[in-house]
Order: C-alpha cells, then sequence, then structure tokens
C-alpha cells in the first residue's frame, strides 16, 4: 500500500505538490493524467524517495522511501519517460540486475523476447547506444521480470511503435495479479483496458479521483 498525507513539495517558491493525500491500494490500476507541471512526476519522486517533502509524508506499505529506500526500492519497478544513459552492454546491464535485484536472467530474457527484442543479437551493445524504442523494451523486460509489487510507468510507450505498444499491453494485462500499477499517461485510451481508477492533476494537486470501471 502507498499513503499519502498532506504531501508538500516546494523548489523555492514554486509549489509543486500543494498538501496532497492520496492511497494506492494492492489491484489498483491507475492512470496519473495531466498537464506538463501538474505535480504527476514529482509525486512519482516522492513515492520512490528521491524527493524530500516539505511537509506531510509518503509511506511504503508502511516504510518511509526516505529512510528506508533501498527496502521500499526492492519492491518497486520503475520505467521512465527518458530512459537513463546507462553505459553498460546489455548482458553487464542484465548481470548487474540480477545480482542487485534478484531477477531471473532468463526471466528477462523471456520479457525481452515477448517485447520482440533481440537480445542475443545485442549483447555486447551499450544500453546508452540503442535506439530509443530498443531502450524502452528493455527496461519494459526488466521491470516484469522484477515481479515488483509495485509498478511505475511515467510514458512508457513513448518510443514504442505500435505493434511493441499492443505487445506492452498484452503483457501487462498477463501480469497484473495482486499489485499497484501507476501510469503516467497522457493517452488514456491506450491504458483504458489496464486501469480501473483515474487520477487527474493540475496546478500540484488532484483534482478528481474516480474509478472507471473493472481491470481484467
Amino acid at each position: 500500500m502507498i499513503k499519502v498525507n498532506n504531501l508538500t513539495k516546494k523548489f523555492g517558491a514554486h509549489v509543486s505538490l500543494n498538501n496532497v493525500s492520496t492511497e494506492f491500494n494492492k489491484d489498483d490500476y491507475i492512470a496519473l493524467m495531466g498537464p506538463n507541471g501538474a505535480g504527476k512526476t514529482t509525486l512519482i519522486r516522492s513515492i520512490m524517495g528521491y524527493y524530500h517533502p516539505t511537509s506531510g509524508e509518503v509511506l511504503i506499505d508502511g516504510l518511509n522511501p526516505i529512510k528506508e529506500r533501498t527496502k521500499v526500492l526492492d519492491s518497486i519497478s520503475f520505467v521512465p519517460q527518458l530512459p537513463p544513459p546507462i553505459k553498460l552492454n546489455l548482458e553487464e546491464l542484465i548481470q548487474y540486475v540480477q545480482a542487485s535485484s534478484h531477477v531471473d536472467k532468463e526471466l528477462i530474457m523471456h520479457f525481452a523476447n515477448e517485447m520482440k527484442l533481440d537480445i542475443n543479437a545485442n549483447l555486447k551493445k551499450s544500453f546508452f547506444k540503442l535506439s530509443g524504442g530498443m531502450k524502452q523494451k528493455m527496461l519494459i523486460a526488466i521491470s516484469l521480470a522484477k515481479k515488483s509489487d509495485i509498478i511505475i510507468y511515467d510514458e512508457p510507450t513513448a518510443n514504442l511503435d505500435p505493434k511493441a505498444r499492443d505487445d506492452f499491453y498484452r503483457l501487462l494485462k498477463e501480469n497484473e495479479k495482486e499489485k499497484i500499477s501507476l501510469f503516467v499517461t497522457h493517452r488514456l485510451e491506450e491504458v483504458k483496458e489496464i486501469v480501473n481508477r483515474q487520477i487527474y492533476m493540475d496546478l500540484g494537486e488532484i483534482v478528481s479521483d474516480e474509478r472507471i470501471g473493472v481491470a481484467s
């Protein structure tokens, strides 16, 4: 469970989050929407312990994501909108993920294959030098292989072609049981078959939070 209690985050004079309170529970599949600057990314980064709150708190299964950072991140998979500049080649990246997060290498390979990413042909290539779509497929494969209780996707299909998007959403539906999935997206039509809750943010506040049917 994720609990956000009266969370405010300021950057200088700018208020990015203004006294936000919400809860995300198991089997919540949420579309987090709103214009640029609404506070969506700040909320995500606060949940992951990247930002210290100005006031209020975030708790992940009762743990503070800043004080218990390692433990909290063990239970979260995150795919950012912009892939990080990882200098490792794919073979090294897989080994790192396997060692640091106890993720099954074969499972990473399985999901990469499902995303139509030919890892074997690219094992020695630097992640940094892959195309945007290949990077995104690799990060998605890792996120699914990790089998986390909480999955956070920030515009995950931005670099994917239509076929890869279809593969991505098919895999999500096959692997969505008993977890929290949070999608930061501008494309509700893409995720409407998966999400059961829609949150709309603007100017650092939650403007609406509604159930929109049952994810199946």
